[in-house]
């Protein structure tokens, strides 16, 4: 098992007395703020990170009283006022750090490049939510308005543009759904949107109460599990009390199971050969690799470690060196990945569904991008939704780009060819 070094320990330890007099006079300064998301005294008490670990003209720093919590952002072409602001949105199990490699690219064209941890991840608040903690501040509504005060208190009305990867594709989708005021362009990386949740149609006559009322759990789940072998599918999993424990003790050791998932998702893995699905049934899931739809006895610490990369692809890895994936492991080895798991759980949520229906055959009507690796079976995960966005969903659809050479990681692993298609449509007149 690797051993770790120690890479930030100005930041993740020996927290002093005078580090935590400092959070005391942050959170009393801050107000009483709503929900069981509040800045923890010991989140209060975290510095940025070390210019060492960043590329050069990109800065770590704290924003505070966004929307009751305290965010941690990663800022590249911050030293002219009014520039155009790119807002670039993280996914699981990532950071705001996972846009390192395309912020001064953004930056150098003159934009104001903001990347943030989202509630729940690095150093932004709520990282110490409980499994049985209420869902409410991690709502997907919430969530915009996270991001819509970050601008805010940023001092913009409005942005270029949001951008999304995984998690962060169907947020930055909802902040330009909602917010098209505000969010002026929009590009979805790796995780297609297949629009809001329809409300009941033409039911007004209808004799059984379900079919108006709350909606029944997805039979794909036990289908999957009547297969041999029984599968189960990634997103269940990670609504599981046990996901949380299983990632963050992971057996093999935190750092091993970070490098190995990246890994099995990312093209560097020849497993990883994506096709589209006929349906949405078993037989046709059963199709992806097992990161997806996992066996069922398996948590996804062993699913991934039967692929843990040798020393030598670990050293030839320039896309993820070392240096890079030990900030992970500080980070989530500091927090664990409850926080980011309770997306997850408020995808299923029967409160969260019913608000998003509000916008229910809504369109986005500014202009998009998709943007995914060739290698990424995160376009095709759900059958159809590639095709949905791009034909109904998105109104100005720009553009769906497979980057050759990525799979899901595809802003880290093709940094030069992400940033090229970026930039060819924020320049777009």
């Amino acid at each position: 098992m690797h051993k770790q070094e120690p890479l930030l320990p100005e930041h993740t330890s020996n927290l002093g007395r005078r580090d935590l007099l400092k959070g005391l006079v942050a959170i009393a300064a801050g107000g009483a703020v709503s929900g069981i998301c509040q800045t923890s005294l010991y989140a209060s008490a975290l510095q940025p990170y070390s210019p060492a670990i960043l590329p050069e003209g990109v800065r770590s720093r704290f924003v505070e009283s966004v929307n009751g919590i305290r965010m941690h952002a990663l800022e590249g072409g911050y030293e002219e006022r009014n520039r155009p602001v790119v807002v670039l949105l993280h996914g699981f199990p990532e950071l705001a750090y996972s846009w390192r490699k395309v912020m001064s690219g953004l930056s150098a064209a003159g934009f104001h490049v903001i990347a943030p941890d989202l509630r729940g991840y690095g150093r932004s608040s709520c990282t110490d939510v409980k499994y049985d903690d209420d869902l409410s501040d991690f709502r997907t509504f919430n969530m915009v308005t996270d991001v819509a005060g970050l601008v805010s208190a940023m001092g913009y009305k409005s942005v270029a543009a949001v951008v999304g990867h995984d998690f962060g594709s169907p947020l930055a989708a909802w902040c330009a759904l909602t917010r098209p005021d505000v969010f002026h362009r929009l590009v979805m990386m790796s995780a297609p949107f297949g629009g809001p949740p329809a409300l009941p149609f033409d039911t007004a006559d209808a004799r059984d109460p379900a079919v108006t009322g709350k909606s029944a759990p997805d039979p794909i789940y036990q289908q999957l599990a009547e297969l041999v072998p029984a599968r189960k599918h990634y997103q269940q999993y990670y609504t599981t009390r046990a996901a949380n424990q299983n990632l963050w003790h992971a057996p093999q050791g935190l750092h091993d199971f970070l490098r190995a998932y990246f890994y099995m998702k990312s093209a560097d893995w020849e497993g990883n050969k994506p096709h589209p699905l006929k349906a949405w049934t078993a037989e046709e899931l059963a199709q992806v690799p097992r990161y997806y739809i996992m066996d069922l006895n398996q948590g996804m610490a062993e699913t991934v470690a039967r692929v843990m990369p040798s020393p030598a692809q670990i050293t030839a890895c320039r896309w993820l060196t070392e240096q890079d994936l030990n900030v992970y492991v500080a980070e989530y080895g500091r927090t664990g990945f409850q926080g980011g798991l309770q997306g997850y759980r408020v995808g299923i949520d029967w409160q969260n569904i019913r608000e998003l229906r509000l916008f229910s055959g809504r369109t986005i009507d500014v202009p998009s991008l998709f943007i995914a690796g060739k290698s990424d079976w995160g376009v095709y995960q759900r059958p159809g939704a590639f095709e949905k966005m791009q034909h109904e969903v998105c109104t100005q659809m720009h553009g769906a780009h497979l980057v050759a050479g990525a799979g899901h990681w595809v802003q880290q692993e093709q940094p030069e060819e992400v940033n090229r298609l970026l930039l060819s449509f924020l320049q777009a007149s």
